[in-house]
């Protein structure tokens, strides 16, 4: 077994359904938090002496989930019931064979792992099943947990197993908690029922309440009760610390969704957004004017999601929302949750799905405001958190969860259902999954695609499991939710289904690709940019597992970095960017780059786009959050929208490419298309062409050669016609492309044989491109009546124009013909699809095909040269 030992959670604070103290008292549970630390490497050392059977015989050594024998508090393995009898049999043969193994055969040597961290997970189900009614039962916990509303009154409960004592106190009662002292139960479980007087409620809405306890060193501490819906922090007193607030307004005035929620699309499209700094003033935007102003410019550009960032409460707004205090409440800084949901509503009306930007891999370091206020000294098991120097994270200066533990497990699990079901989210982008997977949480790890880099004793299994049980939820919550990993490792099996042992992500972070982009624009010159290198990049990725790319997020825009487009353009963009005046060479370089850096990057990166807010424009500058050293200004923490919107100005041309961008996955549905082909890397003439679904992208990176007659490959015969150009004249460009010229394809080579095609595709066509351009064809469906419009100018023109019917040849995933075999010693890529076959093993035979120049303006430029990887790939 590879993996850290990880012991199951167990109930700590109800056995069952039922919330009375006295209907557990048939139920003495002990539960242990084992001292013994070298117990795990005891156990992964004999697994690695090839012990089949280690599971059985040290977790359940009766054959049995719990085994029939008592076992008393303080043994090494935690007992989940003293004196049951249960026989609920876990059988080895559920974990015999494992889907993701046959999906990637390289796993095989981790099998030991995949089985345990399998059989945890299952055993964590059951264990589910027998004492809160399954998985999504338990993770209603804020029906149970927190202020919830009974016939006569009001019951709050709190888990604080280190409380000696307990009161709730708050604007109802003065403050004063002598009155409303709190009864523990055997599980650490405080509650108080507070009856309704005259008809009215026991606590108001909208009143501040906060949850008071007694430590073991006898001091009363005051702490924001942990399930609290909202909280707010009085804004005239500079760093007061934030209060709970019961938050249950009258039928009249909550919010009651009007639209559905929008269908799954085939793929996302994501704008990132934070509301907040969102205004084009400088101040913090409210939900409503994010969902009035804000979400029309997002459906304008056709995106098909928004990510909220920063929804939950966070006391530290410069944290960008990555500190967060409370983890059931929206920020109260842009409002309230009725307004939070009337933004959600605006979006679904407006055929926009909605993602949440969830922070379960680590808390707040804050005591009086946040859940680290809990912990008191007490142990492991009786906090949110690990304790020592597992428990805190160096370089974020945070809390870290422990995973398990029963309760912090039903804490996260509901905390994900709440969100789900009260305010209508459509998904969850998890943010720090790297730091939650691993003991090292990835710091100074540079990962190399060593599979036994994710597969060891550096394993957090118990974070795994609740990965696994959190995608669980949600999917069966919610089946077409959209769950995206934020992991910059690249483990296996992270967007696998949990049903094949994989953790269950739909999508995760192409992050590696914005790094490249930085690398690219702070380091090298035009000339030295390498078009197989940025063709690798794209391209290195799981072929069986999907990502989301970005050339930028909010992570390239923070203070100390700059946007791509002031990497590009800089202090130019504050005098060159009106229309009114000629282009200086800086503007016009950054405005081509711009346009074919973002595009590559959807078309090549992955399955899905993501965009953050302003970026789409070309956003100047960074962003700063209000801080002491700024001396607290909202100047940089805005969106200066009017860049875009003042029609002299170049910003919109950046826009309206954006636009056209997504216009064209709209039309020609090329991000969800399993064909995509990398046909040409020409470094010598700095041209990438490749194919995604029908379509034909060539990108021109030379920043002066201009090709005229240059061959390209494609799949399938027939007549193309422009389908997107970066230099139409809407666009910025110079309208040096013609649109209504027809390229008429010619076969090349025997069909069905590769290694005679041009390219290794069984058709071209010769183009026109310009440097810094990129041109996407689209192949014409001729058994349509044609349109006879002339001068199509970009992808709103092309609309216009029927889509080709015939459907997409399904390919390998990733053909990279200029790559002919896998170097698995450098990426964990291993399932990377490489050409066929034939081309596998005997290499592609790519013919010297000699053009003549032709002279472009002031540029000898030759149609097409040999491809010198591909002639490598020849001689091997």
């Amino acid at each position: 077994m590879s993996g850290s030992f990880s012991l199951l959670a167990r109930p700590s604070a109800y056995a069952t359904l039922s919330f009375s103290p006295s209907s557990n008292k048939n139920r003495s549970s002990t539960w242990c938090s084992t001292t013994n630390h070298q117990l795990p490497k005891q156990l992964a050392a004999e697994c690695r002496r090839g012990s089949q059977n280690f599971l059985l015989r040290h977790l359940f050594p009766s054959n049995s989930v719990y085994g029939n024998g008592r076992m008393s508090y303080g043994s090494q393995i935690s007992a989940v019931m003293i004196q049951d009898t249960s026989t609920i049999t876990t059988s080895e043969e559920d974990t015999e064979h494992i889907g993701i193994l046959d999906v990637d055969t390289a796993l095989q040597p981790f099998k030991d792992h995949f089985q345990y961290r399998i059989k945890s997970y299952v055993d964590q189900r059951t264990l589910f099943e027998k004492h809160e009614g399954g998985l999504e039962e338990f993770a209603k916990g804020y029906l149970k947990f927190g202020f919830n509303k009974e016939d006569d009154g009001i019951v709050y409960r709190e888990w604080a197993p280190a409380a000696q004592e307990a009161q709730v106190v708050g604007d109802f009662n003065g403050w004063d908690g002598s009155n409303h002292e709190m009864e523990k139960n055997q599980y650490g479980v405080w509650s108080i029922k507070i009856l309704d007087s005259e008809g009215k409620p026991a606590i108001p809405h909208n009143s501040r309440v906060k949850f008071r306890f007694k430590r073991g060193d006898g001091l009363w501490v005051d702490r924001i009760p942990a399930w609290i819906k909202y909280a707010t922090v009085d804004p005239n007193a500079f760093g007061a610390p934030y209060d709970g607030v019961h938050w249950d307004p009258p039928p009249s005035d909550r919010y009651e969704f009007k639209y559905p929620r929008p269908p799954k699309p085939k793929a996302p499209r994501i704008y990132e957004a934070h509301v907040g700094m969102s205004s084009s003033e400088p101040h913090i935007n409210s939900y409503r004017e994010f969902a009035d102003e804000v979400l029309p410019r997002i459906k304008a550009n056709n995106y098909n999601t928004v990510q909220l960032m920063a929804v939950m409460e966070h006391s530290y707004y410069a944290s960008f929302g990555y500190h967060v205090t409370n983890f059931f409440s929206a920020s109260s800084r842009s409002g309230t949750p009725e307004d939070l949901k009337y933004l959600i509503d605006k979006a679904h009306s407006l055929g926009l799905r909605v993602l949440m930007d969830v922070v379960h891999s680590h808390a707040s370091n804050n005591v009086t405001d946040g859940l680290n206020g809990f912990d008191v000294g007490q142990s492991s098991q009786e906090s949110y958190f690990h304790t020592g120097k597992r428990g805190y994270h160096n370089l974020w200066d945070s809390r870290l969860f422990n995973y398990g533990n029963w309760e912090v497990l039903r804490f996260l699990l509901s905390n994900l259902r709440w969100w789900l079901e009260e305010f209508k989210f459509d998904g969850f982008r998890f943010d720090g999954v790297t730091s939650m997977l691993y003991h090292h949480h990835g710091i100074n790890m540079g990962f190399t695609g060593n599979y036994n880099e994710y597969f060891s004793e550096a394993t957090d299994v118990d974070a795994v499991v609740y990965l696994m049980l959190a995608n669980s939820l949600i999917h069966s919550i919610l089946p077409d939710a959209t769950v995206i990993a934020e992991d910059v490792s690249g483990m296996p099996g992270l967007g696998r289904p949990v049903s094949e042992g994989g953790i269950g992500f739909d999508y995760r972070l192409a992050m590696a690709i914005p790094d490249k982009w930085i690398d690219y624009l702070k380091n090298k010159n035009d000339e030295e940019w390498s078009v197989k290198d940025l063709s690798w990049n794209l391209t290195n990725r799981r072929h069986t597992e999907k990502c989301i790319s970005y050339a930028e997020s909010h992570d390239q825009s923070i203070v100390g970095d700059k946007t791509i487009a002031f990497f590009l353009m800089d202090k130019e963009m504050y005098s060159g960017m009106s229309c009114l005046t000629d282009a200086s060479p800086a503007i016009e370089r950054g405005i081509a780059l711009h346009k074919m850096i973002h595009f590559i990057t959807m078309a090549l990166g992955g399955e899905g786009y993501l965009n953050f807010m302003g970026n789409e424009f070309g956003h100047p500058e960074w962003i700063d959050f209000p801080r002491e050293g700024n001396e607290w200004s909202y100047e940089k923490c805005r969106r200066q929208w009017n860049l875009v919107d003042t029609d002299h100005l170049r910003y919109k041309f950046m826009n309206a490419f954006d636009r056209a961008m997504n216009a064209l996955d709209d039309k020609f549905p090329f991000l969800s298309s399993t064909k995509q082909i990398v046909s040409c890397t020409d470094e010598e003439n700095k041209v990438i062409v490749f194919e995604r679904g029908d379509l034909v992208f060539v990108f021109n990176f030379h920043p002066e050669s201009t090709y005229d007659g240059y061959k390209v490959g494609c799949d399938l015969p027939g007549k193309y016609r422009v389908a997107l150009d970066s230099d139409a004249w809407e666009f910025g460009g110079h309208g040096r492309v013609a649109h209504d010229v027809d390229h008429f394809t010619t076969p090349e080579g025997i069909p069905g044989v590769p290694e005679t095609n041009f390219n290794n595709r069984p058709n071209s066509f010769k183009v026109l491109s310009p440097a810094r351009t990129c041109v996407v064809y689209y192949k014409v469906d001729e058994s349509v009546k044609e349109t006879n419009e002339a001068n199509l100018s970009g992808v709103d023109e092309v609309l216009k124009v029927d889509a080709p019917k015939k459907e997409n040849v399904e390919e390998s995933t990733i053909l990279d013909a200029h790559r002919a075999e896998e170097n698995p010693g450098e990426t964990n890529d291993r399932h990377l699809a490489s050409v066929d076959e034939k081309l596998r093993k005997g290499g592609a035979k790519q013919e010297s095909i000699k053009e003549p120049a032709f002279v472009v303006g002031k540029t000898i430029a030759a149609s097409k040269l040999d491809d010198p990887e591909v002639e490598e790939t020849k001689d091997e």
